[in-house]
């Protein structure tokens, strides 16, 4: 297993251990997969078309959010970052990720991405492949993150960096 994919599962690992003692003290909760919803990402946070389902969000029980998102052939989001960092687990397709001052780099189904607290990077689907990824990430004193500018055409279409 490579450091990422070991990174992960040891966050996953400890945020469960966590979660289990607060489960045995409240009683487990089921949130049903009929009560979720899928919406269109806002275009001030996407470039073209991206579909968000939103698994979990942070609450007063948990500072964890989890998300599966959806992109479009030619779809990203804008520069953004997450006090907390953030995983990514591709699910699906073919995209690309990149952080600001380094190269893109391409990533395929079954790859896990970690980005570091407060690394603005971006992420989606190549030109021509669509991608689907499940991010998970923590709120910080309430904010999951700063939104800044989109990803220009000239830095999406910049060659990748040789992996």
């Amino acid at each position: 297993m490579d450091v990422l994919k070991t990174g992960l599962v040891t966050a996953l690992l400890m945020w469960l251990a966590f979660a289990s003692r607060a489960l045995v003290a409240q009683g487990i909760e089921i949130t049903s997969a009929d009560a979720r919803t899928a919406a269109r990402g806002p275009q001030t946070a996407y470039t073209g078309v991206g579909i968000a389902e939103l698994l979990f969000r942070a609450n007063d029980k948990s500072n964890m959010t989890m998300a599966e998102i959806s992109f479009e052939p030619g779809s990203r989001t804008a520069w953004h970052n997450h006090p907390a960092g953030q995983y990514l687990y591709i699910t699906s397709g073919v995209g690309w990720v990149q952080a600001r001052g380094e190269k893109k780099r391409a990533v395929k189904t079954g790859d896990v991405v970690w980005t570091p607290p407060g690394v603005f990077h971006w992420h989606g689907a190549t030109a021509t492949q669509g991608l689907r990824h499940i991010a998970v990430w923590q709120f910080v004193d309430g904010s999951g993150g700063e939104l800044e500018e989109h990803v220009t055409d000239a830095e999406y279409l910049a060659e990748p960096a040789d992996e």
